[in-house]
């Protein structure tokens, strides 16, 4: 061993201190998500056992998972189930595309003008903080009982997540590169679809994931209240005839179609937005 060796201080194998890890976070996703389930439906069951809420309005779990079978078999056979599901399918794409459209033109008109942003936002503000299911009449009386009426609800009340996302993203440009475009002669058009779109996108994304979830919510309240086809419908009537069974596995094929609109456009954001690094909680949900 030289000299040198022999002065040299010994170098820990390990200089950086790690946080420890507890054993609950180490477990798989799978794993706890379905312990977490059988929790949920053992708790249910013992609330149903000890009748805390009257078994009229409550159903067990084993009723309620008997009915998602019924209720799948009908959507597999054709039968009415489907029809009125794919009723409640258009109403939510339709209300999605227009909700889409609407929010992004005035999200660029609230980000990226003066006009927009101290006159048209505080209205817009305004109309968010009324509660959106009190105009289900109105477009009730205006549109008629048909499917129109819902997707202009659904569109109402899913546009205005469109509107700050995109209107955020317009401001996520700093200010240096904006000099930058500014000094090398772009104009604004060239500057809003060069620079401030693409920054911008996955603010934009993180708003249609919103509408994604209200666009669904806006579609049954429409259907609760002005009538139709489609699942809503079937949920209001099998709540008159205290069909509970029914009305919760209704509601669980409800979140289904919610959660494939929130992965289409989580597919969608990873596809065009893929050098964003998503957060845990949007990878999570994503997945």
């Amino acid at each position: 061993m030289t000299q040198a060796q022999v002065l040299a201080p010994a170098i820990p194998e390990q200089t950086v201190w790690a946080e420890r890890v507890s054993w609950i976070d180490r477990v798989p996703r799978w794993v706890s998500m379905l312990a977490l389930l059988i929790g949920f439906l053992v708790v249910w069951q013992i609330v149903y056992l000890i009748e805390l809420v009257s078994p009229i309005i409550l159903p067990s779990p084993l009723e309620t998972i008997e009915d998602l079978f019924v209720v799948g078999r009908n959507l597999l056979t054709g039968d009415y189930m489907l029809m009125a599901l794919w009723i409640t399918t258009q109403e939510v794409l339709l209300g999605f595309v227009i909700a889409v459209v609407l929010g992004f033109a005035l999200g660029v008109l609230v980000g990226e003008t003066a006009f927009g942003e101290r006159a048209v936002m505080p209205y817009l503000v305004a109309i968010n903080t009324m509660p959106k299911v009190a105009f289900a009449p109105l477009f009730v009386s205006w549109l008629g009982f048909g499917i129109a009426s819902k997707v202009a609800l659904a569109a109402f009340i899913a546009f205005f997540p469109v509107i700050v996302g995109t209107a955020a993203g317009l401001h996520a440009a700093d200010q240096n590169t904006r000099m930058l475009f500014k000094t090398m002669g772009a104009s604004r058009w060239q500057t809003l679809v060069q620079l401030k779109l693409p920054i911008g996108m996955p603010h934009f994304f993180s708003g249609l994931k919103n509408a994604a979830v209200l666009v669904v919510v806006g579609a049954v309240v429409g259907e609760f209240l002005g009538g139709g086809k489609g699942f809503g419908e079937l949920i209001r009537v099998a709540a008159a005839q205290l069909n509970t069974p029914r009305v919760f596995s209704l509601i669980i094929y409800l979140s289904l179609l919610g959660l494939a609109t929130f992965w289409i456009v989580a597919w969608a954001q990873r596809r065009f937005v893929f050098w964003h690094k998503e957060s845990v909680t949007e990878e999570t949900l994503a997945q």
